[in-house]
């Protein structure tokens, strides 16, 4: 059945929606895992779309994340701001706020925020900022005015998280390597996976990470990043196949500073919907042993989003 976008929104044309019904994953998650990506959508009646968005999705609530949360076996979330609501936070923070202190948001905000609003957004959870480079999704900001906000929110503790491409990494060098706190890369930079793993492209990500000691990765995604898509071998639940390469390299070169998350509705997807439940059996593939399983899942997230319980 078609999911519906409330208020007065009309869905993209062409919009694919959230995967009904995953299945449970066969692995067994750690305990104490943290989806550390995912979002929620409006609903639209309640927390209307941004103006200026690119795209309307469907709903997803707060309510329907956290049944997944519960479904896949994970015990917290963290919220990262969608694109599609600008710099509204208020459906990230209503989730936030609802989670009883087991979510933490990521949001995006404007040079003029006060800072009476960005402690308040640290109140209700918050402990980081997004920058999109991601030309599709969001229109320019000036990187001065970025390097404003990274500066503020540093001194509330709070890290950078950077989303871009990989053929964008030379001209975004200089920037992202002058950010004066933690910078956290959403899905591994978007590398190319029909290129060798150790081919330049990726090579420059790795270096990127090995010179800069306060750059993190997420290792998800790979619903996006693969050209093999969710096809399995004899049944085996080994889907993704050519993304594994990538993240269990960056796993294992980097293991106090990787993340994992759903990236649940999956925003903007144009070939298929992934099952979730098969998401999270992507995991042991590339994080191959039980403590980089801890590490990825449990100790990393909750050190950069509940450092006083870690």
């Amino acid at each position: 059945m078609s999911k519906t976008t409330t208020g007065d929104f009309s869905k993209t044309a062409g919009w694919l929606d959230w995967y009904e019904g995953p299945s449970r994953p066969r692995f067994q998650l750690p305990p104490g895992s943290v989806d550390a990506h995912c979002h929620v959508f409006g609903p639209g009646a309640g927390f209307p779309y941004a103006p200026g968005r690119k795209y309307t999705p469907c709903d997803a609530s707060k309510d329907q994340l956290f049944a997944l949360r519960d479904h896949l076996g994970f015990a917290r979330n963290v919220i990262v701001q969608a694109t599609c609501h600008g710099a509204d936070n208020r459906a990230m923070v209503d989730a936030c706020l609802a989670s009883r202190g087991r979510a933490r948001g990521v949001a995006t905000v404007r040079p003029e925020i006060s800072d009476a609003e960005l402690l308040r957004l640290h109140a209700a959870g918050v402990r980081g900022v997004r920058f999109n480079f991601v030309k599709r999704l969001v229109d320019f900001t000036p990187k001065d005015e970025l390097m404003e906000i990274a500066a503020r929110v540093a001194k509330l503790g709070w890290h950078v998280v950077i989303y871009f491409e990989a053929v964008d990494l030379p001209e975004l060098w200089d920037f992202f390597t002058a950010l004066p706190t933690t910078v956290v890369v959403d899905h591994m930079g978007r590398p190319d996976v029909s290129q060798a793993v150790d081919g330049p492209e990726f090579e420059l990500f790795l270096r990127f990470m090995r010179e800069h000691a306060n750059v993190w990765s997420k290792v998800s995604c790979p619903e996006r990043l693969s050209a093999t898509g969710p096809r399995a071998l004899n049944g085996e639940r080994d889907a993704y196949r050519d993304v594994v390469p990538f993240a269990r390299r960056v796993v294992e070169a980097f293991p106090d500073r990787v993340l994992w998350g759903t990236d649940w509705p999956h925003p903007n997807l144009k070939d298929h919907m992934p099952d979730d439940g098969l998401l999270v059996d992507f995991i042991p593939h590339i994080a191959t042993t039980p403590e980089l399983q801890r590490k990825l899942l449990v100790d990393n997230p909750m050190r950069l989003y509940w450092p006083e319980e870690s």
